[in-house]
């Protein structure tokens, strides 16, 4: 086999990412936008060692699950991948993906529990990082063309809220007027507190000390009244990071207001917020089944970041202590606490590293652990401070499969159990998939844990 080679093939199963697997004589072919049982004819465009790449020449028998993309750049943009998927293939596809890491990474002989999604998988993500580009007296923005930095006009998103499409599609508008701030102009910034419906805008420019800012700030304001906020944040840098230090409030507030069941949340153009208000509850609440609070626990919430999980927790719990090593993240923690007058929280500004070993030694042994880490899952001395607390239950949320796998096989090697694994459907339209896991001292089977946590309502 050779680059440009062409073959007819069925699909068996799906990559990690969703690309179709064809195998040609036990080959593996990773196919862009193949189903699971489709034949088609396709071109052979890369070759490894191992594996290979190709691209659909003509589809000869399509899947009852094969969709129209909704958004008309889907192939081309980097932001959704599983867009010719039906929504029931999308859970059905990321249910296996967590299986299969389950299976090989983890070594566990454990059924992975239907994915909670959404009844709704559109136009739910509360925040919106979109580039601007002015050359040549043309204005472009959109999003980023896959693996490229060239950005694909887009007028709608269909993973936005339509209040923030309506917003973006405004302030193209508003910018033509203005082209020497759309000129110095590198993104545009819009948040959506969904249950407060209150919207903030924030320009994220170069240094352009012009006037007309503010009058660019009124305008927008004078066409949407949702919005609370306009920021301008000034970024020199030469990397891809987005937002930069300084900032000027253009008008009203510098954050803006949002209720997650009971509690109040601030959110400002840098403080991190979950992007989808719905499922964050099921996320959260799916962690607080698992832990299984009757209000006299002490709880140990490791990567707590603004302290949400931390404040769910409480509710329930006797005390709860947060670990974070971002110091902005720990005063916000502390802000939103006191504001929602909880007070059996204690928040540490650490590495969670050296504050597990610190727990472990002052021989603190909290009654359940919940960890919720960062991409690259916990470090293996972060696992083991966690296992010589002994705590009675360890609670792992993870945005990651395979991390996850791999610290729940070292938490098996340790002594504690996985008696199941919940995943949560946080991006609809997207591969990735969140989880919930819960680990035991001793085995109590999985059928006990669900009917007494309701995680399969």
């Amino acid at each position: 086999m050779k680059k440009n080679d062409t073959l007819i093939g069925t699909c068996e199963n799906y990559t990690y990412d969703g690309m179709g697997v064809v195998k040609a004589d036990g080959f593996p072919l990773f196919v862009k936008g193949l189903l699971v049982n489709e034949k088609a004819l396709i071109g052979v465009t890369k070759l490894k060692k191992t594996y290979g790449y190709a691209r659909i020449i003509e589809l000869l028998d399509s899947s009852d699950a094969r969709k129209v993309p909704a958004c008309p750049i889907a192939k081309a943009c980097g932001g959704c991948q599983l867009q010719h998927m039906s929504y029931d293939e999308q859970l059905r596809f990321k249910r296996q993906k967590v299986q299969d890491v389950i299976k090989r990474i983890a070594h566990l002989n454990l059924e992975v529990l239907p994915v909670k999604g959404m009844e709704e998988p559109y136009f739910y993500r509360n925040k919106a990082q979109i580039p601007f580009c002015y050359t040549d007296g043309h204005l472009h923005s959109g999003f980023y063309r896959i693996n490229s930095n060239t950005i694909i006009d887009m007028d709608t998103c269909c993973i936005q809220s339509k209040e923030i499409n309506q917003i973006y599609a405004d302030v193209r508008q508003v910018l033509l007027r203005y082209p020497h701030l759309a000129s110095s102009l590198r993104h545009v910034l819009i948040k959506h507190a969904v249950y407060k419906d209150e919207i903030m805008l924030v320009f994220i420019s170069r240094p352009n000390d012009s006037q007309d800012w503010n009058a660019l700030a009124r305008e927008m304001v004078s066409l949407h009244s949702k919005i609370q906020s306009v920021m301008l944040n000034i970024n020199d840098r030469k990397d891809n990071v987005i937002l930069g230090e300084k900032e000027i409030c253009l008008y009203g507030r510098d954050y803006i207001v949002d209720q997650m069941a009971d509690f109040l949340f601030h959110i400002s153009a840098k403080s991190f917020y979950q992007v989808n208000p719905v499922q964050t509850k099921v996320l959260y609440d799916t962690a607080l089944q698992a832990c299984q609070l009757s209000g006299q626990e002490i709880v140990i919430d490791l990567y707590c970041g603004v302290g949400t999980i931390s404040m769910f927790l409480a509710k329930h719990a006797k005390k709860v202590i947060g670990i974070e090593i971002v110091p902005s993240a720990i005063r916000n923690a502390k802000a939103n606490a006191k504001r929602n007058g909880i007070h059996n929280i204690e928040f540490v500004c650490s590495d969670a590293t050296a504050y597990a070993k610190k727990l472990a030694q002052e021989k603190l042994h909290p009654d359940v652990v919940c960890v919720d880490p960062p991409r690259k899952g916990c470090a293996k001395s972060v696992l083991e401070d966690i296992v010589s607390m002994q705590p009675k239950r360890i609670v792992y949320v993870s945005c990651d499969p395979g991390t996850l796998a791999r610290d729940l096989r070292i938490l098996e090697d340790l002594g504690y159990h996985c008696e199941m694994v919940q995943p949560v459907d946080m991006f609809p339209q997207t591969h990735s998939i969140e989880n919930v896991a819960l680990l035991t001292k001793e085995a109590i089977g999985i059928q006990k844990v669900c009917k007494k946590s309701s995680l399969q309502e």
